[in-house]
């Protein structure tokens, strides 16, 4: 997108991230995946996605990115985020809508897979037309300036068995976003956030 398209949201996005450096995780015992946020303007919103249900996936009804593990036709994660992103919601990022990568994640919890998340932002200039295939039961474009509202931020409670835990989520759709998003989308609201 040239700069003479992008929204003045969009263009503090790309100068707040112009010459961070992301965090990288290299660890060879974690399989690799990658995500898209896919932002769009008119009103400047992010693509979330709700995870059709399915036995085995532990982010099974979870509101998430597009993505997904690398395969080995990938020859990076770039390329397995775009790939994932057309495969999942039907859009076909290019390569000149990309801002960068964030900082990569990985869960926390020994009940999940050992994955390492690497999350992709793009900027495109029209909001385009989602097509999900059957690992996505819905979708929806959440507004920044919902996302980044202080009410919008507090936490989810989950019992887990007999125990009742407490998870920092954004309350911006009816299932609140949690977990590896939260901790995706956590550092790049509290960077948009500052003065």
């Amino acid at each position: 997108m040239s700069r003479s398209q992008a929204s003045p949201f969009q263009e503090r996005l790309v100068t707040r991230l112009a010459g961070r450096v992301p965090i990288t995780v290299e660890d060879p015992l974690l399989a690799r995946a990658a995500v898209a946020l896919v932002v769009v303007p008119d009103p400047d919103a992010l693509l979330l996605i709700r995870r059709a249900e399915r036995a085995g996936d532990p982010w099974s009804g979870q509101m998430g990115l597009p993505g997904g593990r690398s395969g080995p036709e990938d020859p990076g994660l770039l390329e397995t985020a775009i790939r994932e992103t057309r495969e999942e919601v039907g859009i076909s990022l290019l390569r000149e809508e990309l801002v960068g990568p964030l900082d990569d994640v990985a869960p926390r919890s020994p009940h999940l897979p050992p994955l390492m998340v690497r999350p992709f932002l793009f900027i495109l200039s029209r909001r385009p037309v989602v097509t999900p295939n059957s690992e996505v039961a819905e979708h929806l474009w959440v507004e920044w300036n919902s996302l980044v509202h202080p009410e919008s931020y507090r936490p989810h409670i989950i019992r887990l068995g007999e125990t009742v835990r407490e998870f920092p989520a954004y309350h911006v759709s009816p299932i609140p976003v949690w977990g590896m998003t939260e901790r995706i989308l956590a550092p790049l609201v509290a960077l948009l956030s500052r003065d």
